[in-house]
């Protein structure tokens, strides 16, 4: 047997370890990005300020950190929703430090649902061309989705500027996808989750009354 067995079970203890440190990055780096959204609540100018208190504030860094750290499906997964959780914990910490009650509850609980799902999305981009379809589809449609929920439901109350950002971003990563895939049946897959995944955004934010939004 290998001295690197870990735990009796044959799994190699470097993978394992790098494993973790890579998820207790993600979690550190997500804290601390967590811990300055409510100090961009106050700086930032209107025209974009609803970045600080959206689901593409949360979704971007999220997806972003996974894309850039995991290597496997399970740690994608798992750094997604670590990353979500660590997210509103940063966020609640400093607020309560700035003397505004936060409670992190609702959005920790969205983030152990939703984070794994945003973090195997960025994780499918680096995948062959059904993943990355899916993973593009999920993460445009999350983006455009919300933009519409802004543009739409709250836009007597938000300037219509960040959201036009979320869209056209959303937008661009579909198209970069399809691009990159050139084939027409992962191009409608990607189209398809996409605009499936706004509208179930739509309707899902609708119920939830927009918290946050």
């Amino acid at each position: 047997m290998r001295r690197d067995a870990a735990l009796g079970y044959g799994l190699p203890v470097q993978p394992v370890l790098s494993s973790f440190l890579r998820v207790v990055l993600t979690a550190w780096v997500a804290l601390l990005l967590g811990g300055l959204t409510p100090v961009a609540q106050g700086v930032l100018p209107d025209e974009v300020a609803s970045l600080a208190n959206s689901v593409a504030g949360w979704t971007v860094p999220t997806a972003a950190l996974v894309w850039w750290l995991a290597r496997s499906r399970v740690e994608a997964a798992l750094g997604g929703a670590v990353a979500f959780v660590a997210l509103t914990l940063g966020y609640s910490v400093v607020s309560d430090w700035r003397g505004e009650q936060f409670d992190p509850t609702f959005w920790a609980t969205i983030g152990i649902v939703a984070g794994p799902v945003i973090g195997l999305a960025a994780h499918a981009l680096r995948r062959p061309a059904r993943e990355a379809a899916v993973g593009a589809g999920v993460l445009s449609g999350v983006l455009v989705g919300e933009a519409v929920y802004g543009l739409t439901v709250i836009a007597d109350t938000t300037s219509p500027v960040f959201w036009w950002i979320c869209a056209a971003a959303g937008v661009i990563l579909l198209g970069a996808m399809c691009a990159r895939l050139a084939r027409p049946g992962a191009i409608v897959l990607a189209c398809g989750t996409s605009a499936a995944v706004a509208g179930a955004f739509v309707v899902a934010y609708r119920l939830l009354g927009g918290v946050g939004a």
